[in-house]
């Protein structure tokens, strides 16, 4: 049976775009149907065009569809990927979450499958609690969460967070991060399979 996977990211410069684009592949070898996703963009544009980095990942990425409350409702599962800012997930991403009440309130986010990953700027910048944080709504909604754990060597090599990867931005994606995102990606699918 083919587990229809939501990625839905949100990047500010590239990095969990490539966290999403590398899971989405482990996902797909593992047998998933993919729909790689973007939250939508909330920041004034003039702010956006402001800052260099920011203007022309917007710019590489306009081809990826924006996620909308009928991508979830039609995903078996979930793959969240956002920033942290604060010690929670960057805004865009909780203005998409703060779109899906009328999804949740028909019972079209329970019984799914979740993960969640982050990234921050420097190592100890709340990825942690932007997974934790995270996960509470993905209890409100019923879902089920399925954390990477340490469940599997790539786990420990990369950086060890049982909770989701995260990763410190404008460092380089080695071979044990990839791995652990795509482990992480495929053990969220097999969950999901066994579930439907």
């Amino acid at each position: 049976m083919s587990v229809k996977l939501a990625i839905v990211y949100y990047s500010t410069y590239g990095t969990n775009h490539q966290m999403a684009e590398i899971a989405a592949v482990g996902a797909r070898d593992a047998g998933a149907s993919v729909r790689l996703l973007k939250a939508p963009e909330t920041a004034p544009a003039e702010i956006v065009a402001s800052v260099a980095a920011w203007h022309a990942h917007t710019e590489r990425t306009a081809g990826v569809p924006v996620a909308t409350a009928a991508d979830m409702e039609w995903a078996d599962a979930y793959l969240v990927s956002a920033p942290t800012r604060f010690g929670v997930m960057a805004s865009q991403m909780r203005a998409f979450i703060d779109t899906l009440g009328g999804v949740w309130a028909r019972g079209k986010l329970a019984n799914k499958a979740i993960s969640g990953m982050t990234s921050a700027q420097n190592t100890h910048g709340g990825q942690e609690a932007t997974l934790l944080s995270f996960y509470t709504t993905a209890m409100h909604w019923g879902a089920i969460v399925v954390a990477p754990g340490y469940t599997d060597p790539s786990i420990f090599k990369a950086r060890g967070n049982p909770y989701g990867y995260s990763h410190t931005q404008g460092a380089e994606f080695t071979e044990d991060d990839k791995a652990a995102i795509t482990y992480q990606a495929r053990r969220l699918v097999d969950v999901a399979r066994k579930l439907i």
